[in-house]
């Protein structure tokens, strides 16, 4: 997965319409390779504790960097970018010092929707394919890319629950450490 941002960054500071596409296949490679890392280390047993703490940290950096280059064209709302990064930049260092505490938190529900919802809403920005014309009226003005902001929002709500999940996990598992 970050292999992939390099690559990202340069193509979408591309012209544009082809650079959305192309970063947006990128993406969804990155993404479908990654779930595939994760469903097969799950099946054959082959987890880490290595895994668990660097695939999450992947995956931030891929989606922070396209969310970052696509505030300046105004793709996304920066408000919308802070609130994800902040969350992520907390969860991070909260994992952190749980695992100096000897905890061990997995992701949980909401933050693995949270993750699904950006996979999609992702690409869903970078094509920016009109879905209806303003023929209608402009409320009816609808592109993949209104999607996927919506979408984008809809995971900035999931990251603060999964953020307000992960604090109370570490202050419950302080309260009783694992063996």
């Amino acid at each position: 997965m970050v292999a992939a941002v390099p690559l990202t960054a340069v193509v979408l500071l591309m012209a544009k319409p082809l650079a959305g596409w192309i970063a947006a296949g990128i993406f969804i490679l990155a993404a479908i390779t990654d779930w595939l890392d994760g469903y097969f280390a799950r099946k054959f047993n082959a987890q880490s504790t290595m895994g668990k703490f660097m695939d999450p940290i992947a995956d931030k950096i891929l989606v922070s960097t396209i969310l970052i280059l696509l505030v300046p064209g105004g793709a996304v709302h920066p408000v919308l970018v802070i609130l994800i990064l902040g969350r992520d930049i907390l969860i991070g260092g909260i994992r952190a010092v749980a695992a100096a505490d000897q905890l061990i938190i997995d992701a949980k529900a909401a933050g693995k929707w949270k993750t699904a919802v950006q996979m999609v809403a992702i690409p869903a920005v970078l094509i920016n394919v009109p879905l209806a014309t303003d023929s209608l009226g402009p409320l009816y003005n609808i592109s993949t890319q209104t999607i996927g902001h919506g979408l984008l929002w809809i995971s900035a709500v999931l990251s603060l629950i999964s953020g307000i999940e992960y604090i109370n996990l570490y202050r419950l598992g302080r309260k009783t450490p694992a063996s």
